[in-house]
């Protein structure tokens, strides 16, 4: 079961990544009632929603290594008494897509062959549809008051699992997925 549920998880992270043109839809929030300017330091739930209770994961590894490059660029120390608490979790859900398409109706004609009447009536203007099966994954990163044990921010990655990568491309991915969820975040330690 353990197997299962990390094989699942690592797949779902494989998300923040797609490779085709389109990629994951990048989305964040905070809450605007919330005075950023209070955290100036921040650590990580132990374990992180995408790892095994009992150790840390060479997955939550490469996204904390993404999570503090993002943190430290905004002046962010990391503490063992944090301010913030950074959390990634995953999940994921199968899907199915269902399209249809219009035939074109190719009309026919009248005409003579060889001397014959040959009346065609033309084919098509039908529907065709088409079926198909996919995983779509979901990647948080929550940002947590320590203190209040309050959700303050929170980016989401979603998108269709692809899990033919590499851990370079992962790595890559994971950076990129990150760097994206954190280009809206509007909010800077104060000194």
């Amino acid at each position: 079961m353990k197997r299962l549920y990390s094989a699942l998880l690592a797949s779902a992270l494989l998300l923040l990544l797609n490779a085709c043109a389109s990629g994951p839809t990048i989305k964040s929030d905070y809450d605007p009632s919330v005075d950023f300017s209070q955290y100036r330091t921040y650590n990580f739930f132990k374990p992180m929603g995408i790892e095994n209770p009992n150790y840390s994961s060479l997955l939550g590894q490469m996204f904390r290594q993404a999570i503090s490059r993002e943190m430290e660029a905004r002046g962010y120390t990391l503490s063992p008494n944090p301010d913030l608490l950074m959390n990634v979790s995953a999940q994921m859900q199968d899907k199915t897509k269902v399209t249809t398409y219009n035939e074109p109706y190719y009309g026919g004609y009248y005409g003579y062959r060889a001397g014959f009447y040959d009346p065609w009536y033309g084919y098509g203007g039908g529907t065709r549809t088409q079926v198909s099966q996919y995983t779509e994954g979901t990647v948080n990163i929550d940002m947590v008051d320590a203190q209040e044990k309050r959700m303050v921010w929170e980016g989401v990655a979603i998108g269709r699992v692809d899990g033919s990568r590499s851990n370079d491309e992962l790595r890559t991915a994971i950076d990129q997925g990150v760097a994206e969820m954190f280009a809206n975040y509007p909010f800077r330690a104060s000194p």
